[in-house]
């Protein structure tokens, strides 16, 4: 068990760093203009492809994250 949460850490600072390359990887939707209420998009959009996989990618990594932050929380 110590070797785990001896461990943990490093986990956290890799999960975190992939967490964020998927986040900025995304393609955005709407824009600057979203922001004040610019309604570009009004259609609803699928995700396909690269995208769909991509965002499959950062929901997994951001539970494993919150996972790994729980267990360390409560050692």
């Amino acid at each position: 068990m110590d070797f785990v949460m001896g461990i943990l850490p490093y986990i956290q600072i890799t999960l975190s760093v992939l967490l964020v390359i998927s986040i900025l990887l995304q393609k955005t939707g709407a824009g600057l203009g979203g922001a004040f209420g610019s309604d570009n998009f009004s259609t609803f959009h699928t995700r396909r492809g690269a995208e769909k996989a991509l965002f499959k990618i950062s929901l997994t990594l951001a539970v494993l994250f919150v996972i790994s932050s729980l267990i360390l929380a409560l050692q």
